[in-house]
């Protein structure tokens, strides 16, 4: 079996969120989680310490990872704001040329996806900060309708990671739709709004997870980690993804990109 690795960038700072609700759910999740005893007191302080030094990110942390664990991951940003994607398009642009540079893949973290328009209108962002390379795109917070991949297609998306089900890859249009089975706030708070399980319990609902999709005879298992909790203060989370990237090592699977993977899947269909 094949191993997708991807990263969503939600927050590059955390005060651009200084007039949505973000801070204060945040505060109100962390004190919850102590409370409980998922996390240490320490923990919830460090937590804070990186509000104040306004640094939401950890994509050279995870790049320098992913590189040592000879993963060629993607990461998908967003080129709109809402749904509380509140960074700026020139803060996008950098990390995404930064990315791009150390020789990983980038791809859009949408917003529009109800009209052909605002599909649209993010490609031709996108492709204005990386122009000639082609990318693909997952919608922030998995959003979607029944004419949302159609509509990637016509814009000129070459793969969309969207859609949550035990499915192999397959075509809509000249789309490659690469359902997404494992996500890391699936795994850790299990349904819920904070953590609560140990990381035991953890990993073997992981495993679980895996082994349905294995059982569906699935060659691509895609995996999403988010790279803000790639950090101490989000210890569990950051122990959770070196862990399930060993777990794949260990039980012979492979890395690969959307790109090679894409390659490989026209090859086997014929195109």
């Amino acid at each position: 079996m094949y191993v997708i690795v991807s990263h969503d960038v939600d927050h590059l700072t955390a005060f651009e969120h200084r007039t949505d609700l973000i801070l204060p759910k945040f505060f109100a999740r962390n004190l919850i989680e102590t409370l409980n005893g998922t996390i240490s007191f320490g923990e919830m302080m460090s937590r804070t310490g990186e509000v104040f030094r306004n640094r939401w990110q950890h994509l050279e942390e995870v790049m320098d990872f992913d590189r040592q664990q000879g993963i060629p991951s993607t990461f998908f940003f967003g080129v709109n704001n809402g749904k509380m994607l509140a960074y700026s398009l020139e803060n996008a642009a950098y990390w995404i040329k930064r990315i791009h540079e150390n020789g990983f893949e980038t791809g859009v973290h949408g917003i529009g996806y109800s009209t052909p328009d605002a599909v649209k209108k993010e490609f031709e962002t996108f492709q204005q900060i990386l122009p000639g390379v082609p990318f693909g795109i997952r919608m922030h917070y998995l959003r979607h309708d029944e004419n949302t991949l159609k509509f990637m297609d016509a814009a000129g998306y070459r793969f969309d990671s969207s859609i949550r089900e035990h499915k192999a890859p397959y075509k809509v249009g000249k789309l490659w739709e690469f359902p997404l089975h494992i996500m890391d706030g699936d795994m850790i708070n299990q349904g819920k709004r904070y953590g609560s399980k140990s990381f035991e319990e953890i990993r073997e609902f992981t495993r679980r997870e895996i082994a349905a999709v294995v059982d569906k005879n699935v060659r691509y298992l895609t995996i999403l980690f988010h790279d803000r909790y790639f950090h101490s203060s989000f210890s569990v989370w950051k122990a959770w993804y070196e862990w399930v990237i060993s777990y794949c090592k260990e039980n012979g699977f492979v890395f690969q990109s959307y790109s090679s993977a894409i390659t490989e899947l026209n090859s086997v269909n014929g195109h």
